[in-house]
């Protein structure tokens, strides 16, 4: 396995993905460049103009990976950010559950600029898997479209 990064897995109907890292913060960091690059198909093309902080919490590591991804896309849809990166700067339990802090960075959406690419409606617990070995750490989920 290279040592990060995303791609997407057949499905009938919605959309799997598999990102993958050294340790779950990098993973966490594929997963959110993943579903930026469903929503709009050239997001990587967004310049670093605005930053919006992320914190996401869940009480074990896919109701945290389901709530992370949850809020990057209500960062997508409220705040109109169109992220070419996504960060995570810590990972942590605090107060008995696991809490993950980032940033989402890029600039608002501009239909000169940005391609549309799938609507997506939320992130799913169907088939989604958080595995950590010797290799590093992979994700998987399905974002229902």
């Amino acid at each position: 396995m290279s040592p990060r990064g995303f791609e997407f897995l057949e499905h009938t109907s919605d959309v799997y993905v598999r990102a993958y890292g050294r340790d779950l913060a990098e993973a966490f960091e594929e997963a959110g460049k993943a579903l930026f690059a469903v929503l709009v198909r050239n997001a990587e093309v967004s310049e670093p103009k605005r930053e919006v902080e992320v914190t996401a919490r869940g009480y074990d590591r896919m109701s945290l990976l389901y709530d992370w991804l949850e809020r990057l896309l209500l960062v997508f849809q409220l705040e109109k950010l169109v992220a070419s990166d996504v960060r995570v700067l810590r990972i942590a339990e605090e107060s008995g559950e696991l809490v993950v802090r980032g940033r989402a960075v890029g600039e608002d959406y501009s239909p000169q600029k940005h391609v549309p690419g799938i609507d997506v409606k939320s992130p799913t617990y169907w088939l989604m898997e958080v595995n950590e070995g010797p290799g590093g750490v992979e994700l998987k989920f399905v974002l229902d479209i």
